[in-house]
């Protein structure tokens, strides 16, 4: 998301260096409502959201989906801090080291990068669905389509507001009506 600025350029005939902002969103996979929000700088990484994001939902969380860039050991501790029994599907880097020995002190990570050597990328995303990950990057899409991927607020707290009745907007849109999307058989003339 683009930060407020461009201004700049018109006005002293050069442009300002552009500050981007990240929009972390926690989402509910089942009924698509956007549960938690952070806004940052481009500088903060994003394993160092997830307190944050958990710290907003107040009912029970089953599970935890998030993209690569959140694998890591921090991520895994952050959410066992809040429940140890809270299942947490990140897929490891390619690059991640396959542990030796998963004896009953392995970490759910390791687990993971185990499970990944043995079935293959495509093997895990089905035993741990991660395909439902799928469900919250379509409500990132459905912000950015319906709410824009530009911030208007000149202020960081202003731009926090702006994300966070951005993300209230979208809940009551869904709240008023979500469509029943079915597949059918395609026909050919």
């Amino acid at each position: 998301m683009y930060g407020a600025g461009e201004w700049l350029a018109d006005k002293h005939g050069r442009r300002a260096p552009r500050q981007y902002r990240k929009l972390h969103l926690a989402v509910d996979a089942d009924s698509g409502q956007i549960v938690g929000v952070t806004l940052t700088g481009q500088d903060v990484d994003d394993p160092s959201q997830v307190g944050p994001l958990l710290e907003q939902i107040p009912g029970e969380i089953e599970q935890v989906t998030a993209d690569g860039a959140y694998d890591g050991e921090p991520t895994y501790d952050v959410i066992a801090a809040r429940r140890t029994d809270i299942a947490v599907v990140i897929p490891p880097r390619a690059s991640s080291v396959i542990p030796s020995d998963l004896g009953m002190d392995a970490s759910r990570r390791d687990v993971h990068v185990h499970t990944v050597a043995a079935l293959g990328r495509l093997g895990w995303q089905e035993v741990t669905s991660y395909g439902r990950r799928a469900l919250v990057e379509t409500t990132m899409g459905r912000y950015k389509a319906l709410i824009g991927d530009r911030l208007r607020a000149r202020t960081d707290a202003g731009r926090r507001t702006e994300a966070a009745v951005g993300a209230a907007v979208l809940n009551r849109m869904l709240a008023a009506g979500r469509p029943n999307s079915v597949r059918t058989a395609r026909t050919t003339n």
